[in-house]
């Protein structure tokens, strides 16, 4: 959420509303808050609309107020309201962590105890047979939320003063107007501040990042651009030409489309090293790369997509200042027996067996890449890894609504070391960029 500095109104005898809101498909493990604990979103008399979605509508839940939309992750999500103004909402991955539940229930338990006004929605999974079994929810009237399958949606509100509660197989929607008696200065998903340093380190330009407002160019007037803006990590996607040549595109039917190209894919290195992004930014191939990194000596590469980090490595103009992004154990585990430095992706972090520090520092695994849309239910596994100095960097920046650049800078670095940035956004935060 945007605004970090609230003044509360003291707390009147009315009842407090509450929403909860089933989301699905995305696999978090504990409770998630996207720490805003407030927003200034709503206008007196604008609606709510409510949309869950469980995981067989292959769609993210969501919920809107006064025009601020707000995508959910796997779980269910309570809303509180503390004002017709103001709210705070936090996620609990329910389907995969009984102490999610557990939590979860304890907050309804105080919400029902106080008289708050809330929602909830659930997104893909969030059933639990700790749901199903839980006495607390029974005594507070939440008949259809401890009997809930798996991959159901479902809503649940108290607007009226009463638990309204609604269950689909695929998709549940709603829309209600916040009642405009709703005052509560009570924060139940405090927001947690974590101290960092600033430091242009923390930022990876993504795809070489955005130049004159295209993303994803891989281009070299991208890293022209925003080497001058103040960034000196860059990732650049590295796939195959049809002929077996290396080259920076983030994928074929991406450089198609900006390029205009009609032909086979993929193309050539010949055809590739034809065509320039929109008619002006020109691409790169491995040839372009060690130049542009030979003539900026203090730039770092991180690589995308490739998964044989030695042959890179070895065709790379400095291995000292290049960090492969690997998608496999077996790709990590020979790297590290290569002195190739490596950033471990997302998925074979998560497949590791036994414990994950132990593994990384085995095979001097230094970096780490995972979504930001998992680090909330995944805090204590990200502070791990921030006390044993491996420094974490999310993706997914700009991929929901708000959550850019500015919100993850003042949001999430600190849990995390730093982002994947399509813009330079942190003159406020980091040395000014040499000229």
């Amino acid at each position: 959420m945007k605004n970090k500095n609230i003044l509360f109104l003291a707390k009147l005898p009315v009842p407090l509303t509450c929403l909860i809101l089933y989301i699905g498909s995305f696999q978090v493990a504990s409770a998630h808050s996207e720490s805003c604990p407030i927003s200034n979103a709503t206008e007196e008399g604008q609606p709510v609309e409510l949309n869950s979605n469980s995981f067989n509508a292959k769609k993210r839940s969501s919920f809107s107020i006064a025009g601020q939309t707000e995508q959910i992750e796997r779980g269910l999500t309570i809303i509180h309201f503390n004002t017709v103004q103001k709210f705070e909402y936090r996620t609990f991955d329910t389907y995969s962590s009984e102490e999610a539940c557990g939590q979860l229930v304890e907050i309804l338990d105080q919400l029902m105890e106080n008289n708050a006004i809330f929602a909830i929605l659930a997104h893909d999974s969030a059933s639990n047979n700790f749901l199903d079994l839980s006495e607390k929810l029974k005594k507070n009237g939440f008949t259809q939320l401890r009997g809930l399958k798996s991959r159901q949606a479902y809503i649940m509100h108290n607007f009226n003063g009463t638990i309204y509660e609604s269950v689909n197989d695929t998709s549940e929607a709603l829309t209600l107007e916040i009642p405009d008696n709703v005052s509560d200065e009570r924060i139940y998903f405090p927001k947690v501040h974590y101290e960092f340093e600033p430091n242009n380190n923390r930022y990876i330009a993504h795809a070489g990042g955005e130049v004159n407002g295209v993303k994803s160019t891989n281009s070299k007037h991208a890293l022209d651009a925003n080497y001058k803006k103040g960034f000196r990590l860059f990732e650049l996607d590295i796939i195959e030409t049809s002929d077996g040549k290396l080259v920076a595109a983030h994928d074929w039917k991406m450089w198609a489309r900006f390029t205009d190209y009609n032909g086979v894919l993929p193309p050539s290195h010949a055809e590739f090293l034809k065509h320039k992004i929109y008619g002006d930014y020109t691409t790169l191939d491995l040839k372009g790369i060690n130049t542009w990194f030979k003539t900026h000596p203090d730039a770092i590469l991180f690589t995308d997509k490739v998964n044989d980090p030695i042959a890179f490595a070895n065709a790379f103009v400095d291995k000292s200042r290049l960090v492969m992004e690997l998608f496999s154990l077996m790709a990590v585990e020979e790297a590290s027996e290569n002195g190739i430095q490596t950033m471990i992706s997302q998925e074979p972090l998560m497949k590791i067996i036994g414990d994950k520090l132990d593994y990384l520092a085995i095979n001097n695994v230094k970096y780490v890449a995972v979504s930001r849309r998992i680090i909330a239910n995944k805090t204590k596994l990200m502070l791990k890894l921030k006390e044993q100095g491996i420094k974490v960097y999310v993706y997914n920046v700009n991929f929901d609504p708000g959550k850019d650049e500015k919100y993850v800078q003042e949001n999430e670095i600190g849990l995390v070391y730093g982002m994947y940035a399509d813009k330079w956004a942190f003159d406020n935060y980091s040395p000014k960029p040499s000229k």
